[in-house]
């Protein structure tokens, strides 16, 4: 379970519309540091969950978020009224992780 969300999370930051290295100074991170906390074969980095919620609130993708309600039994919608973030069909998506979200 926790490698394939820390696959989904490496994913997100290596193929989001906002560059790794612009994303890495939004959320206050050297470059090399943000893809050393991302890597799933890294075991001795860590990503704080401070962190994981700035990388989806930056890259608009919730596919961790989603993959985490999931695997306690929930289903993750935008709340009535939000603007919330863009929908995952307008993300570009590995077929590996679209699997382990669920989609």
């Amino acid at each position: 379970m926790l490698n394939d969300l820390s696959r989904i999370v490496h994913h997100v930051v290596l193929n989001s519309h906002v560059p790794a290295k612009a994303l890495a100074k939004e959320v206050g991170k050297s470059y090399s540091t943000l893809l050393r906390e991302v890597n799933p074969y890294d075991t001795g980095a860590k990503l704080g969950v401070e962190t994981l919620m700035e990388i989806m609130r930056q890259t608009g993708n919730v596919d961790p978020l989603i993959y985490m309600a999931r695997q306690f039994g929930y289903d993750l919608v935008p709340a009535p009224g939000s603007a919330g973030f863009r929908r995952r069909e307008n993300m570009e998506t590995a077929p590996q992780e679209q699997a382990a979200v669920g989609a």
